[in-house]
């Protein structure tokens, strides 16, 4: 049993699951990344960690549901049981929820519930909030609205600028989310269907 990414974008998230991955010697690795744009950074990034990568262009597709068909196979093809979500800009449908139930997760650049959806690092920045932070949760048929996992704040200041503001909230992003991994792999977080017992 493995673990499989999906991301977008440039993968550093993914990078950084990766690496602690092998510093821990986590019980089940992270065997295969997929991205729905085959130009995203984080394919390069994969080749450089040796981690098998497909990409897949969902405009070729009918649907939604014939492309997660065949993201579904690949995933069976490794035997993952996990699905971590980094950076993967497309909500997840019912094939993949209905075959990972509370199996996948996400992370988010806000204190959800606030600032769901795209730009949240802007979105808290233009706000003027405080504070802001990262989110860890699972992933439901909803936009950033599944149970929260984890959170860690981000304090924002009056001089931050996007930049600055999204170095820090990666900063904290690359910590949170192997550490929930880790925890969850471990036994130390159950999925909301055996935490609540029989």
């Amino acid at each position: 049993m493995s673990i499989a990414v999906f991301a977008s974008g440039s993968g550093s998230n993914f990078e950084a699951l990766v690496e602690r991955s092998r510093k821990q010697y986590w019980p089940e690795p992270i065997s295969l990344l997929i991205c729905d744009r085959p130009d995203a950074g984080a394919l390069e990034r994969a080749a450089r960690l040796n981690v098998p990568a497909v990409a897949f262009r969902p405009k070729d597709y009918e649907d939604k549901a014939a492309y997660e068909r065949d993201v579904l196979a690949k995933l069976k093809e490794y035997k993952i049981q996990w699905v971590v979500l980094a950076g993967y800009m497309r909500l997840v449908g019912p094939t993949l929820l209905d075959a990972y139930p509370w199996r996948i997760l996400n992370i988010h650049p806000s204190l959800l519930p606030a600032f769901q959806g795209k730009d949240a690092v802007r979105q808290a920045l233009e706000y003027g909030v405080r504070w802001t932070g990262v989110t860890v949760h699972w992933v439901d048929e909803g936009m950033d609205t599944g149970p929260i996992i984890d959170q860690k704040p981000v304090l924002v200041e009056p001089d931050d600028t996007m930049e600055t503001l999204q170095r820090k909230v990666q900063f904290v992003e690359h910590n949170l989310y192997p550490a929930v991994m880790y925890k969850l792999l471990t036994g130390r977080i159950l999925p909301p269907d055996e935490s609540q017992g029989p």
